[in-house]
């Protein structure tokens, strides 16, 4: 398990290849969330926009802030949400730019485990929630075989290939993001496994779409072109092709929401 930090500094390959998935979860997180329309919403981590623009879609927020360590991402996010009321700027998750008690929601999707301190972004969410107000997130099940990639990720690393982790990958357990909104003093905690399929046209979608991951694509393109294409092939054996060349995989997050005391 490698220590190199995952950079997501392209909007666009980010968005084929985590942006269509962290869709088609967020969709189902959202209504497991169950808001109220009319609230004032935080997305920590909102990266290019993805998951901010199903809060406006689902949602009917008064108001979103999303926030990111990433500029280039920021730069996606504006573009993609132009036409919408959003507040989005740079900003740190262990210290977030807002007042206390300034947002009626805060949501992590997707992040917490890239937090270095994933106790802290929690605790910043409690304390820019006001009193009654939801703070919730999810995540891959990374040791549950959860996430997308899983199978060509552990493929890279049987090889003997480094392949970057987060740096706080045991928060993607559920056992210990329920202790670290424990810890927030977090009250009426709740918690939802959640399933998604996607398809990728053929084989050419999904080995494009993975060549793009900040993750794993820099170790595939430093590959010999014959040793990718041997890999690639590995790769394609493994995989459910249809008929049709068709793959449907299948992933999974860890969710968790919790009340504000009042």
């Amino acid at each position: 398990m490698s220590n190199d930090q995952i950079r997501f500094d392209d909007g666009a390959s980010y968005e084929r290849y985590m942006g269509v998935w962290s869709q088609l979860v967020a969709a189902k997180f959202l209504t497991w969330l169950a808001p109220q329309q009319g609230l004032n919403w935080l997305d920590v981590g909102c990266g290019n926009g993805a998951f901010t623009e199903m809060i406006f879609k689902q949602c009917q927020p008064s108001a979103v802030t999303g926030i990111d360590p990433a500029p280039a991402q920021i730069g996606y996010a504006r573009q993609r949400l132009a036409d919408y009321p959003v507040k989005l700027e740079e900003g740190d998750a262990q210290n977030l730019p807002l007042d206390s008690n300034s947002v009626n929601i805060a949501v992590m999707p997707l992040v917490i485990f890239f937090v270095p301190e994933p106790a802290k972004g929690v605790a910043e969410m409690a304390r820019v929630v006001a009193p009654g107000g939801t703070v919730a997130a999810y995540t891959w099940d990374m040791f549950g075989g959860g996430f997308p990639y899983s199978p060509i990720q552990k493929a890279i690393t049987d090889a003997g290939v480094s392949v970057p982790y987060p740096p706080s990958i045991e928060a993607s357990r559920m056992e210990v993001m329920h202790e670290l909104w424990q810890q927030a003093g977090l009250s009426t905690i709740q918690t939802e496994v959640i399933s998604v399929t996607r398809s990728f046209v053929d084989f050419a979608d999904y080995w494009e779409t993975v060549l793009g991951a900040p993750s794993i694509g820099p170790q595939l393109n430093a590959m010999s072109a014959s040793k990718q294409q041997a890999f690639r092939d590995q790769i394609r054996a493994t995989l459910p092709l249809d008929t049709n060349g068709q793959i449907t995989l299948q992933a999974h997050v860890n969710a968790i929401k919790g009340i504000v005391a009042q």
